[in-house]
């Protein structure tokens, strides 16, 4: 087993649905030890509900699970203050989903997350959707949502020490 010492810094980790790219990141942790899951899905049916509990139980027992879909920073500093443990945050795009429909200040928790990650001493893998490949939305509030996630995207990107593109379980290094 290899330890976290070889994951460093922010590495954002990008993908389609079902590309591979949660699984990609968990190995990653996992050939380090186990670290923490910082999951940002929210349980609004019968059906994710079980998604849930399924992805928490295949995970085992090297991962620790916060479950926390708005705050972010709050459980990135906690888990940094904490000790040295990687932590990986699924899904960025998720946890955008929840501060639109919070109505929260887009901008500015972007700002509060790009502020804080590089002043983070814990190896931090952000797993996220790469929504911008597709079509232009017919709607305001999907175009919205995509114009959001792209710029988020580029910000982490530019602070991030590793990006990754996976597509069909390939892994492709982007920076």
């Amino acid at each position: 087993m290899a330890d976290s010492s070889q994951l460093a810094g922010i590495h954002l980790i990008l993908g389609g649905a079902r590309s591979g790219k949660s699984r990609f990141a968990e190995n990653r942790i996992n050939h380090a030890g186990g670290g923490i899951y910082v999951a940002t899905g929210r349980a609004w049916d019968e059906e994710m509900a079980n998604r849930i509990e399924l992805h928490k139980s295949s995970r085992g027992e090297m991962w620790q699970t916060i479950e926390e879909p708005l705050d972010l920073c709050a459980v990135l500093s906690a888990c940094n203050h904490d000790g040295s443990k990687p932590v990986l945050v699924d899904c960025l795009t998720l946890w955008l989903t929840n501060l639109m429909l919070e109505d929260r200040d887009i901008g500015a928790e972007f700002d509060r997350l790009c502020d804080l990650l590089p002043g983070l001493d814990i190896p931090v893998l952000l797993v996220s959707n790469e929504v911008g490949f597709g079509i232009v939305p017919e709607n305001a509030m999907a175009r919205s949502f995509r114009d959001h996630a792209g710029r988020l995207h580029q910000r982490i990107a530019e602070l991030a020490n590793q990006v990754t593109l996976v597509v069909a379980g390939i892994p492709m290094s982007v920076k």
